[in-house]
């Protein structure tokens, strides 16, 4: 195709504007293209649970439906199908991750399979924070940490190189309601804790005196962050 078409942000009725391509970025044209490969059509996947929806006032099937309508008006003669991807409550991983791999999507299934081979390449020994799935491995084996250990060591790992003061961890890591919040030199005592789990790799979560802490690459912690962009956390 010699022209690309930008959908406009919809207000009453959907807009498009036609661009003519630069010759230095142009779009393949048809004639580019092999002989036995055209385009037929195109996937969009969208990563959206219900309850994320349901806070922006809208549902799956209305947003299925307003796609539906506005391609219908765009090019009434497209063919449509719309499949809504279902995981188990509570298994993790980001909602567009979830959806690709849900329906197959090749680059999903690829990377799936390249983590998977990653994970069981692991060394035995050292750390392992896997972000995605909410875990640590120490020396290959799953250390049981509690949530709120867990969400501290992830949010020091997530601003690698950023000594953290006390006060700052107190307001990212406990709401003002909580019954139990901590004053700042009671997050030592949960340090401590997360230390102890931490065991011979303790000292990968450093204490800058007079400020807080902070955790520096290590040759013992690998980082898994799960497929796709990392945690919009890191810094």
């Amino acid at each position: 195709m010699s022209n690309t078409a930008l959908l406009e942000r919809p207000a009453a009725s959907a807009t498009v504007r036609t661009v003519r391509p630069q010759a230095a970025a142009a779009a393949p044209v048809a004639a580019d293209l092999p002989a036995v490969r055209s385009p037929r059509g195109f996937a969009l996947y969208v990563g959206l649970d219900e309850i994320k929806a349901a806070e922006a006032g809208v549902s799956l099937p209305l947003l299925v439906d307003a796609l539906r309508r506005t391609l219908a008006e765009l090019a009434p003669a497209a063919e449509t199908h719309a499949t809504v991807a279902l995981a188990p409550h509570g298994s993790g991983g980001r909602d567009l991750d979830v959806v690709r791999l849900a329906l197959h999507e090749p680059g999903a299934i690829a990377r799936t399979k390249a983590a998977a081979e990653e994970e069981t390449a692991v060394d035995e020994g050292g750390v392992v924070v896997d972000i995605s799935r909410k875990r640590v491995l120490i020396d290959g084996e799953n250390s049981s940490f509690t949530y709120k250990e867990f969400e501290l060591l992830q949010y020091l790992v997530l601003r690698e190189g950023r000594t953290i003061e006390r006060s700052e961890l107190v307001s990212a890591l406990w709401q003002a309601q909580d019954d139990e919040t901590p004053g700042e030199r009671t997050i030592d005592v949960h340090v401590r804790r997360l230390r102890a789990k931490l065991g011979r790799y303790e000292d990968i979560v450093r204490t800058v005196r007079g400020i807080g802490y902070r955790f520096d690459r290590h040759a013992d912690v690998v980082i898994r962050y799960g497929h796709g962009t990392p945690s919009p956390d890191r810094f």
